[in-house]
């Protein structure tokens, strides 16, 4: 057999304790050998403290994927407005466990216990036209994000960004 990749309970265990350890609170593993790859395949490993600034993946050819491995996360989703429009929990336990999001679609994602998801999505990486961030969400590693993500992990649907940052 040629070259198996096997991704067991420690590979997992592995990846949890680099996120933990992570001032992003979070660590990726990529399956894919290149960023040039057609399709990108990678796990993340994320704790609760983790900050995802809402984006959108600007290319109108490339969709994302999430399965949920171990334990669970939140994926909100935003309309142009700014506005909360559906919260959608993945349970590796629960009823939901993967979700497709098309292109160009407003989200982030939240964590209230440590999770591991594998994430599917076209390729190439290019780092410059992969995503494109919120105005209305602060910076990643900013003072303002602490609050910003509390109210993430609280916002009903509905509840409206538009203001976060003034």
């Amino acid at each position: 057999m040629q070259n198996l990749q096997v991704f067991d309970s420690t590979t997992l265990n592995q990846l949890k304790h680099e996120a933990q350890n992570s001032p992003r609170q979070r660590a990726n593993l990529n399956v894919h050998n290149s960023y040039t790859d057609l399709v990108q395949r990678l796990f993340i490993a994320m704790y609760p403290d983790s900050y995802v600034r809402p984006h959108r993946h600007i290319q109108m050819h490339k969709w994302e994927f999430f399965m949920v491995v171990e334990g669970s996360i939140e994926l909100l989703f935003f309309d142009e407005s700014a506005v909360l429009t559906e919260r959608i929990t993945l349970d590796a336990d629960g009823d939901c466990k993967a979700i497709e999001i098309p292109p160009n679609t407003w989200h982030a994602t939240v964590c209230h216990t440590p999770v591991v998801f594998m994430e599917v999505k076209q390729g190439p990486y290019e780092i410059n036209e992969d995503k494109g961030f919120a105005t209305w969400a602060p910076e990643e590693g900013t003072p303002e994000v602490k609050n910003f993500l509390a109210r993430l992990k609280n916002a009903s649907r509905g509840t409206c960004f538009s203001t976060a940052m003034g």
